[in-house]
């Protein structure tokens, strides 16, 4: 997806600092530039602000849920691969993850390697 031989950006966007810390420690040697939010505020700056290839968002935060910054993400940021972690997979409607063109809904506890292989099919 990035060009001229830049690494791929991913944004992880979580409320809870040590969610971010694990998921950075576990996709350190995977060769992204990993920048963390944690609030959908957070994110969507950073969106408007820098290239990101592709997205990991928390579903449930305070405020504003994953699916709703995903949903902003689709309209605002459309070539930007969207993800989503949730401790709660059940609870997110298959239609909305087909119509927000979420391309992989992981679910926490997250094993290592699926979270690996599912960001590597999206970069």
């Amino acid at each position: 997806m990035s060009g001229s031989g830049s690494p791929p950006v991913l944004l992880l966007v979580d409320d809870e600092t040590r969610i971010l810390s694990a998921l950075r420690r576990t996709l350190r040697r995977e060769g992204y530039e990993i920048l963390t939010a944690e609030s959908v505020a957070e994110g969507l700056r950073i969106l408007g602000s820098r290239k990101v290839d592709l997205v990991l968002t928390d579903q449930k935060m305070p405020g504003r849920s994953g699916l709703e910054f995903l949903a902003e993400v689709a309209v605002r940021h459309p070539d930007v691969a969207r993800l989503l972690i949730t401790g709660w997979p059940e609870e997110i409607p298959p239609d909305q993850i087909e119509f927000l063109g979420i391309r992989a809904l992981i679910p926490k506890p997250w094993d290592d390697q699926q979270l690996k292989s599912a960001l590597r099919e999206n970069t």
